[in-house]
């Protein structure tokens, strides 16, 4: 199992990060990969560390998600991964809030965090630039 810090953003003083973990295709492999993270000082102290995982287990798809109180914010990363056929994957993202809410534009940079994490380790091909 590898793990990976990817992209960050700040939006009005909430920060966001995301997290990919790859070649998670147990249970125990994707609960060893979270412990690692939730071990780290900052990620440990994050507001929220919403997450969702997919793997293929003896030929059936096995998924779950987390929203760590950010309602519907684990789906969202879980969507992404059925979306683009992602397995053996774990992803985490986690927001430090910054005291003022951010409405609906807090699942924009939990989708847009997700992607990137996802391009940037082969998973996905990168958007061509408009």
């Amino acid at each position: 199992v590898n793990i990976f810090d990817c992209d960050s953003l700040v939006d009005r003083k909430s920060t966001f990060a995301a997290f990919l973990c790859t070649g998670s295709s147990s249970e125990a492999q994707l609960h060893w990969a979270l412990r690692r993270l939730l071990e780290r000082p900052k990620i440990a102290k994050a507001t929220h560390n919403m997450r969702a995982h997919r793997f293929v287990e003896g030929g059936v798809v096995k998924a779950d998600n987390e929203d760590d109180g950010e309602d519907g914010a684990g789906y969202k990363i879980a969507h992404l991964l059925d979306l683009f056929k992602t397995t053996d994957v774990l992803v985490v993202v986690s927001r430090w809030y910054g005291g003022i809410k951010l409405g609906p534009d807090r699942f924009k940079h939990i989708a847009k965090l997700t992607q990137r994490a996802l391009e940037a380790h082969g998973y996905l091909r990168p958007r061509a630039a408009s």
